[in-house]
């Protein structure tokens, strides 16, 4: 954990997931502002789309922060690696695709390659292709997913005991016992998305925020199983209005017409839930309000402080019986 906020220059092992389109700035600095690791999500914006997003960010805050860039999602990943180049961006995370090919010249620039994975397979393929920490992804998370549907608590421990780099959980996590349990698992930090959505700083519509804290434990949807093209969802008229169609048959092409970044934006930041989709993980039961991202994280770390040493406590009165 210390070793990863070393080499990230944070303060706090917390680290922003990527959200596609809907990344912006004030968000991403307020998560490095509060001593995270921000995140610009590429999605599938153009590298003039980017580049706004990453001056405007560097307005904002002087602290570090990264970006991701969605390998097989973007069509501009050149691109948006020499964007990286040109604005001495330190840290990137590369998801959905190989990570290989891109790995050598990130580092011949000095840039810290975080890669995505959701088995030990992929695990072992991205520390030989030298990625410096890997972010192990549950199938709880938000947004797309790994079809191999492995979740949190069994794919930590188990990327843990295969590899050598750092491995930073994410899926399902979204409070300070959840970073004290990802920490037990063996995780060095841990990548959240879905709480970071209802915070005060989020520019996103607040039906979104107000949904999230509303959401019951299953109020998630998985949709895309039978293409392989696997997303979670949070259950809204367009959400079903998908899965209906799903049940009926769709075809890759329709699904990837019907779940692209535009309906994505829709459901963000317009707050159109008939015709737009939002992302949430599972964790979406768990939230409750809409604090500040500063008071967020800050109450994370005392939580799984006061959880951890809690844990010791009854562990070691257990024993002494």
């Amino acid at each position: 954990m210390i070793y990863v906020c070393k080499v990230l220059q944070i303060t706090l092992p917390i680290i922003q997931g990527g959200m596609g389109n809907i990344s912006n700035a004030k968000l991403t600095a307020a998560v490095s502002e509060a001593g995270g690791l921000g995140t610009i999500g590429c999605g599938t914006m153009t590298p003039d789309e980017v580049e706004k997003i990453i001056i405007e960010t560097k307005k904002l805050t002087k602290k570090n922060f990264a970006i991701n860039i969605a390998i097989s999602v973007s069509p501009y990943t050149k691109e948006l690696i020499n964007l990286v180049f040109k604005h001495a961006i330190s840290v990137v995370s590369l998801s959905a695709g190989n990570p290989a090919p891109y790995i050598p010249a990130l580092h011949e620039h000095g840039v810290t390659v975080i890669a995505l994975v959701a088995s030990v397979k992929h695990a072992l393929k991205a520390e030989v292709a030298g990625a410096d920490m890997l972010v192990a992804e549950g199938f709880e998370a938000a947004g797309i997913n790994s079809n191999l549907e492995l979740t949190t608590f069994t794919l930590i421990p188990q990327i843990v005991k295969n590899v050598n780099v750092p491995v930073i959980a994410a899926g399902g996590i979204g409070d300070g016992k959840g970073l004290a349990a990802a920490l037990l698992l063996g995780a060095s930090g841990v990548q959240m998305g879905t709480r970071l959505i209802a915070t005060k700083e989020a520019p996103f519509h607040d039906t979104y925020k107000q949904n999230l804290v509303n959401a019951s434990d299953t109020e998630t949807l998985l949709i895309g199983r039978s293409v392989g093209r696997p997303r979670r969802i949070l259950k809204t008229p367009y959400a079903m209005k998908l899965n209906d169609l799903e049940k009926s048959g769709m075809t890759l092409e329709q699904y990837g017409e019907l779940t692209s970044e535009q309906q994505h934006v829709l459901g963000a930041i317009a707050g159109d839930m008939e015709n737009g989709f939002i992302n949430s993980g599972q964790i979406a039961g768990l939230i409750e309000n809409i604090p500040t991202v500063k008071d967020l994280l800050d109450s994370m770390m005392e939580e799984a402080e006061n959880q951890l040493n809690k844990t010791i406590g009854e562990l070691r009165k257990t024993r002494n019986k």
